[in-house]
């Protein structure tokens, strides 16, 4: 009798082992699910740079936008269109794209959006042609001007933030700094004498950008 004993006691030892295994895995799997729902989600979301706010305005012109594009055959930059109409404006204005200069080498001779646009879409279509494909480069001289592409081709680079800030500082000692017409838009520019255009330019549109798309697909 007592060995029959002894060997329920062991059997039921051994059950309980099991159960608290069991209920011991089963824990810790559950902690994982609630830490996959719950802190996941939220690390995802933590950013370095925050995605900045869009004025709904660029919406109601993104119609034309895609239109001009694909006369263009570059519908597929709708999106990097609409991120420096965001740069350059905010979608404000007469002049949402700031393309008086690319049409008529001055400021103001264009006072309706949709030439705006129009001209705006055309002249960035030419110059990505120019930097064959290379977007940031594109983008850069939509504010600089097609000569930075000649000046990066010189070089025989692609885009890069060293070269628009070269750039930069090289046409803004050509224009005299201290008499210059141009003034800095950044205090960092400043500092490092690039006050021709806006160096950080491909940046700000590349963001803008994401938060375009990541609004696109909401």
């Amino acid at each position: 009798m007592k060995r029959k004993k002894w060997r329920q006691l062991v059997n039921l030892i051994k059950y309980l082992m099991i159960i608290g295994l069991v209920f011991g895995l089963s824990l810790m799997i559950l902690s994982l699910i609630v830490y996959q729902i719950t802190d996941k989600p939220e690390q995802e979301f933590e950013r370095a740079d925050p995605v900045p706010a869009l004025n709904q305005q660029i919406w109601e012109y993104k119609p034309l936008v895609e239109k001009y594009a694909q006369q263009h055959g570059i519908e597929d930059q709708t999106d990097t269109i609409l991120a420096m109409m965001m740069q350059e404006s905010g979608g404000r204005g007469n002049d949402p794209m700031q393309s008086s200069e690319s049409l008529c080498g001055k400021v103001g001779c264009i006072d309706d959006p949709e030439h705006s646009i129009e001209q705006g879409v055309s002249f960035f279509a030419w110059i990505y042609e120019q930097a064959e494909g290379d977007l940031e480069l594109a983008v850069q001289a939509y504010n600089f001007g097609p000569g930075f592409i000649k000046y990066v081709r010189e070089m025989e680079e692609n885009y890069s933030e060293e070269a628009a800030i070269a750039y930069s500082q090289n046409m803004y000692e050509e224009s005299g700094k201290d008499s210059s017409i141009y003034s800095c838009r950044r205090e960092e520019a400043e500092e490092l004498d690039a006050c021709y255009g806006d160096i950080y330019y491909v940046s700000s549109v590349m963001t803008y950008k994401e938060a375009i798309e990541m609004e696109s697909e909401n």
